[in-house]
């Protein structure tokens, strides 16, 4: 006897697609979601973009295209090309443009045109999540993680390298020229050298070269000047004796000799990953309510140290979330005399960790380090190390949902402050996908 199926007849559908695509999405679904809560926000700033384009001029709607990116960012889609095909295979996508199809130029240009606004929606998520209830501002948990930036590491030269390299194009361009010249004496032509667009090119190159040194050396010299280093260091006719016996290996603004620079990315620096390796990378700081781990403050910087970003994330705490909160855990590596200096007036309570989870005994000289070995006698009390143990659980979760759930480890725009409101975008996306989980329907 023949095994007995349900119906399938491929070839008799003639209708491809249900009358409303929201038959094919179920009830609850994370699009409808993001989808309403969009429609509540203030997206003004969206359409005076737009204001006074006329009836030619008629761009897609802000509101379907803000949509279509959040819910991208929500589901690990990042790329435009992406987003294009999604919004012809994915039901999801198909119903949140409610049947519009951008181009991936349209969706890129229009997240590069608005990326500011899109970064500020994130201050709205945060104001919406407290109305709810899901923040409320006791305590948080500050953590950092590593994303790598939109920078190629075969795009990059080190300092010993760019001096080397600026000496072989001067004497490239100098042979071309020279060939020029004797090329015009003799009245000859070479049509198998394009001589002008070799040197052409050889300049680029070495302006290249040129200005990524400078901005090697002026971060060098930032550096010496922070660490209290002057030219006197350096003797004033550029020899190599200095005319003092120095502490430091090398001269003042002179970087060391493996010391990078990314032509793709200059603002991206090399940092060290938790996995392991070096690349070009951001530090990405997000502060995290301990109601319903919603990320109250998201900031990002280049510098790979967490102990001078503890003061900038609580700033941006205060004017995201509109409040300061009553208690702040940060793990050692926000540990620092000046930090502690510069937030004792703070109303929060500060518990930063003494040193690495798990060390004993973690001695500090009170005489040089007096903020510091008040922390760590701090932590002698064992309500403060109950308090401390919720650090983990709380601020080191999103982090991981970032990576692991929405797939977010690079960032696609270049730049500091396009990175930034690129992350700022990431953490209002993971906020809506945790508010769609906690928020009764």
């Amino acid at each position: 006897m023949p095994t007995s199926y349900l119906p399938y007849e491929p070839q008799q559908q003639q209708m491809l697609l249900p009358h409303a695509l929201q038959d094919w999405l179920p009830e609850g679904h994370l699009a409808y979601y993001i989808s309403d809560t969009v429609d509540s926000l203030d997206l003004s700033a969206f359409h005076a973009r737009y204001a006074g384009g006329g009836s030619r001029n008629q761009p897609f709607h802000p509101a379907m295209m803000v949509k279509v990116l959040v819910y991208g960012y929500a589901t690990g889609v990042f790329s435009s090309r992406k987003l294009a095909r999604k919004l012809h295979e994915d039901v999801a996508f198909r119903v949140l443009a409610a049947g519009n199809y951008p181009a991936h130029r349209t969706l890129c240009d229009f997240r590069a045109f608005h990326l500011k606004e899109l970064s500020d929606l994130f201050v709205q998520v945060v104001k919406l999540a407290k109305e709810c209830g899901l923040v409320k501002i006791g305590t948080i948990a500050v953590d950092g993680t590593k994303i790598k930036a939109n920078a190629s590491r075969h795009k990059a030269m080190s300092y010993e390298r760019m001096k080397k390299a600026e000496l072989e194009l001067k004497e490239q361009i100098d042979a071309l020229l020279a060939k020029a010249k004797l090329a015009d004496d003799a009245g000859k032509k070479e049509p198998e050298l394009d001589i002008p667009a070799g040197i052409t090119r050889r300049e680029d190159r070495l302006a290249v070269i040129r200005a990524a040194r400078a901005r090697l050396e002026e971060r060098q010299r930032q550096a010496d000047i922070a660490r209290g280093r002057s030219d006197d260091d350096t003797p004033p006719d550029g020899g190599d004796k200095p005319k003092k016996k120095s502490r430091f290996k090398y001269k003042f603004g002179e970087p060391k000799p493996d010391a990078q620079e990314s032509f793709t990315d200059p603002e991206s620096r090399i940092m060290k990953h938790a996995g392991g390796g070096f690349d070009y990378s951001y530090n990405a700081q997000a502060a995290v309510d301990d109601t319903a781990h919603i990320i109250v403050a998201a900031e990002l910087g280049n510098c790979a140290a967490d102990s001078g970003q503890l003061p900038i994330v609580l700033a941006a705490v205060a004017r995201d979330a509109g409040a300061a909160p009553g208690q702040v855990l940060a793990d050692a590596g926000y540990r620092s005399e000046a930090t502690f200096e510069q937030l004792r007036e703070h109303p929060a309570e500060l518990i930063v960790a003494p040193g690495r989870e798990g060390k004993k005994d973690v001695k500090v000289d009170a005489r040089k380090r007096p903020l510091c070995a008040a922390m760590a006698e701090k932590f002698t009390s064992t309500q403060t190390r109950a308090a401390y143990r919720k650090r983990k659980w709380l601020s080191e979760p999103p982090n991981a949902w970032v990576k692991s759930v929405l797939g977010f480890r690079q960032f696609s725009m270049r730049g500091l402050a396009k990175a930034q409101a690129e992350w700022k975008l990431v953490c209002a996306a993971l906020n809506l996908r945790r508010m769609s989980k906690m928020t009764p329907a």
